[in-house]
């Protein structure tokens, strides 16, 4: 397939997220590689944090999409009517609905993240494909606005004061690298506290690129030792430290 041909199936979800997608590495996977590589290709289970982060990813950038999720007039996902009407699927309650409604107006109401979601020359969802070092890697940016020439990254966080220390914690650092290489422009994340609502734009430093690029350089030498090295058997592997 050309890259054109890929790049057009990846703006599929289900081939991004589903067989076809899996044949490239991509920023989800760099937690999984660096800390229990055993665990790789196994999938993992949604949660309600995940599903609220993706009705208020569809909420800002696909809003004709909302209609896809389901959403339950219950205060808890104990309740006997919540059980009744999810049918053993994982549905959205109507006051998370209500509250990513209120983050997505604070956010839109403010002329600098909306000129960043919105500008006249701004590209949605837009996939990215491209080969590191050894393996091919794929990404799928929120927001590339080719007039600033930044690839925004949306993201909401329980304490915004935390945010840049949690950004090494959950790999922020790996996608800024793998983005910026996949796209070739600089990231920047737009943030908003869940619970101020208080709103931060975050660029990155050379020193955030390093560490993801070091991520990456480490999460690669990881699959090829565990899924490419032909006489490397997993199951003797063991980790061997000196305390």
């Amino acid at each position: 397939m050309t890259k054109e041909e890929i790049l057009k199936k990846l703006r599929n979800d289900e081939d991004y997220y589903g067989d076809f997608g899996r044949n490239f590495l991509s920023t989800s996977d760099i937690g999984v590689l660096l800390k229990n590589p055993l665990a790789y290709g196994q999938p993992s289970k949604q949660t309600s944090a995940f599903l609220v982060g993706g009705y208020f990813h569809t909420a800002i950038l696909e809003p004709d999409k909302l209609k896809k999720y389901k959403v339950i007039q219950s205060s808890t996902r104990n309740t006997k009517l919540y059980k009744e009407m999810s049918e053993g699927e994982l549905c959205l309650l109507q006051h998370e609905v209500d509250h990513i409604e209120l983050m997505t107006e604070k956010i839109m109401s403010n002329e600098v993240c909306k000129n960043l979601i919105k500008g006249a020359n701004v590209e949605h969802e837009v996939p990215g494909v491209a080969k590191l070092n050894k393996y091919t890697w794929k990404g799928k940016a929120d927001i590339v606005n080719h007039d600033d020439k930044v690839i925004v990254d949306l993201k909401t966080t329980a304490d915004i004061n935390k945010f840049r220390s949690n950004a090494f914690r959950y790999n922020y650092d790996s996608q800024a690298y793998i983005y910026s290489q996949l796209f070739g422009y600089e990231m920047i994340f737009l943030v908003i506290d869940k619970t101020t609502h208080q709103i931060g734009v975050f660029d990155c430093s050379a020193e955030f690129y390093a560490s993801g690029q070091d991520k990456v350089n480490r999460a690669e030498d990881a699959y090829e030792l565990f899924y490419k090295t032909k006489d490397f058997n997993p199951q003797q592997y063991f980790i061997s430290k000196t305390l």
